[in-house]
């Protein structure tokens, strides 16, 4: 598909920017676009973070009888590039009027949902953007304590609600304004461009499978991020949903291991909400666009893949059971309990995967079990290393904690190297990301509006 000239124009125009911003930052620009166009743009308080930070929204437009679209930046605080990508739809839509106006939406953006996260990334914002100083210094919550899944669930046997304040401010917005579209603004860490859709929308999937090869990026065609994910279109999966997770799980009698809550796209579903979610790489590996034949049996591949896995679920839980009563119960120590053992189920669906019938794997499916390996290795044993830095700069130098982190230190360094070794480490422009993320958004905008031509 040739993308029409004005979307394209939109990708064109995106400046170039060096750094990922800060909550602070996100915040202070908040403010100021509202400052700056006053007669379009309000901008008000709609909650409160489970740390005391004011959660704020910006409205643009607000006209009665229009439809409503809420964009979210920042629903996993290791992604941030969505802040940038709300920021500059908002600047868009507040400083252009007849793009506003071809649109025919008022918009609710949210740049920054979860500062308090955000905060503990803060130190590879700035860069250098290398997988090992991202991962020495990343933050992501354990699943119970993550926005996108703390939404109300009552599914079989499952049930949540310990909804946290941050999702509670997304459900006041949604259940509030009933948004005709709902962009949640993730980012992935290395590879191809994918989305999600909560329903199939036939003419719209061109134009995001489009929007990619703009910035010469390719789309993501390894595998889905959970084998449960139904495909839509080439690039595009639908919306994810733990009820999907769970009937997954109950053929093999493993749902009692879920724990959390549901989506945000699954909750918004209840008003009729298209929800889009553009992944967007900050590395990217053309590999994992290539289906080519690789050579390999995916088998034997899923079967390693969970090997590996299996491997890394040893190394956290035995790091965590040698320092068990020694050091502080930091957001870190926490989401290292929750990920150990989903790490673990995550490793025995793989192998059990392997063992169905045997089939040659694409090179970009081989590519994505190999990613799926290092990205693991990397997020979960850097934030693990990352507790017990901590824990010696605060003075706790007992004998098991240095031995615990000297050991974990060279494994996460060995992991770090075989990663580099095999996986391009091309960093992504953040401009290039910000527009296909802020590109596909305004592509659903006017499919809504009926006129994406």
């Amino acid at each position: 598909m040739t993308l029409p000239p004005w979307l394209a124009a939109e990708i064109a125009a995106v400046p170039p920017r060096r750094t990922l911003a800060s909550a602070d930052e996100l915040a202070a620009a908040s403010a100021r676009l509202a400052a700056e166009y006053p007669e379009v743009v309000t901008h008000r308080r709609v909650g409160t973070s489970g740390l005391g930070e004011p959660l704020t929204a910006l409205t643009i437009g607000d006209a009665a009888d229009r439809p409503c679209a809420l964009i979210i930046g920042l629903p996993h605080p290791n992604e941030p590039v969505g802040g940038l990508t709300a920021l500059h739809l908002a600047r868009r839509v507040a400083e252009d009027d007849a793009l506003r106006s071809r649109l025919g939406l008022t918009w609710h953006v949210v740049t920054c949902i979860d500062p308090d996260g955000l905060r503990l990334n803060e130190g590879w914002l700035a860069g250098p953007f290398t997988r090992e100083h991202y991962a020495r210094h990343l933050y992501r919550q354990a699943g119970t304590e993550q926005i996108e899944w703390s939404f109300p669930l009552a599914h079989k046997e499952a049930w949540f609600d310990a909804v946290l304040p941050e999702t509670l401010a997304l459900m006041r917005l949604i259940d509030e304004h009933r948004p005709a579209l709902m962009a949640s603004l993730h980012n992935a860490e290395v590879g191809g461009v994918y989305h999600y859709l909560s329903r199939p929308e036939p003419t719209l999937h061109p134009a995001l499978q489009a929007i990619p090869g703009q910035v010469g990026l390719t789309l993501h065609r390894g595998e889905p991020e959970a084998p449960w994910i139904p495909l839509l279109a080439e690039g595009i999966y639908r919306a994810l949903d733990i009820r999907d997770a769970y009937d997954h799980l109950e053929l093999t009698g493993e749902h009692g291991t879920l724990a959390g809550g549901n989506s945000t796209g699954a909750y918004a579903a209840r008003h009729g909400t298209l929800t889009l979610v553009s992944e967007v790489p900050y590395w990217r590996d053309d590999r994992l666009g290539d289906d080519s034949p690789s050579g390999a049996g995916r088998a034997g591949l899923l079967t390693a893949a969970g090997r590996d896995v299996a491997d890394l679920a040893t190394v956290l839980t035995g790091t965590l059971d040698a320092v068990a009563g020694t050091v502080h119960d930091s957001p870190f120590v926490r989401a290292t309990r929750f990920f150990a053992p989903f790490l673990a189920d995550t490793a025995a669906d793989l192998t059990r995967r392997g063992g169905e019938p045997d089939r040659g794997a694409t090179v970009a499916e081989q590519a994505s079990l190999t990613e799926l390996v290092d990205m693991s290795r990397l997020r979960y044993a850097g934030m693990l290393l990352r507790a017990l830095d901590a824990e010696v700069a605060l003075g706790n130098v007992r004998p098991a904690v240095r031995a615990a982190r000297a050991i974990l230190d060279e494994r996460f360094t060995a992991w770090c190297a075989e990663a580099a070794g095999r996986a391009p480490t091309d960093t992504v422009p953040l401009r290039d990301l910000v527009a296909v993320q802020a590109a596909s958004v305004l592509a659903a905008a006017d499919h809504l509006a009926g006129s994406l031509d």
